[in-house]
């Protein structure tokens, strides 16, 4: 088992018990999209917070810290991570879960500019977006591993 998904091993193991398809991700995704609410904001709130608790206490997973690290949200000014930590802050409250993007395809000003204007969005419209970035992440990872 690998770890495609963030501390989720359920998506694989039902992926694997399902019939496949041919395409890894789009089997793993349609258990994401088969999964019940709750499942998937398990999923979701399963995701470290950026540039977040877990980043600073070296509690993230190694696939999590190198992605954090491609887009620099290692390398964090005190301003950039005051900016950081009020913006995850008010997207938790927002939407009672953490922030989620594929990091590894913007920077830090567009991670910055997406946290504040997906914050506005309805949680609804933010669960189906934290789902589609997942799967972004995950395609990534896949890619990686071949």
């Amino acid at each position: 088992m690998t770890a495609l998904f963030e501390h989720s091993p359920w998506v694989e193991e039902r992926a694997d018990a399902a019939p496949s398809s041919g395409d890894r991700h789009a089997d793993l995704m349609a258990v994401v999209h088969a999964a019940t609410r709750a499942e998937q904001l398990a999923l979701i709130r399963a995701h470290p917070e950026l540039a977040g608790k877990a980043a600073i206490d070296g509690t993230l997973t190694q696939a999590s810290a190198a992605e954090q690290a491609s887009a620099g949200l290692d390398r964090l000014t005190p301003e950039e991570f005051a900016r950081f930590h009020a913006l995850n802050a008010a997207y938790r409250a927002a939407h009672d879960m953490p922030f989620i993007i594929c990091v590894r395809l913007t920077d830090k000003a567009g991670i910055l500019a997406a946290m504040a204007a997906r914050a506005q969005n309805d949680t609804d419209t933010e669960i189906a977006t934290a789902l589609a970035e997942i799967g972004k992440i995950t395609r990534l990872r896949l890619e990686d591993m071949a």
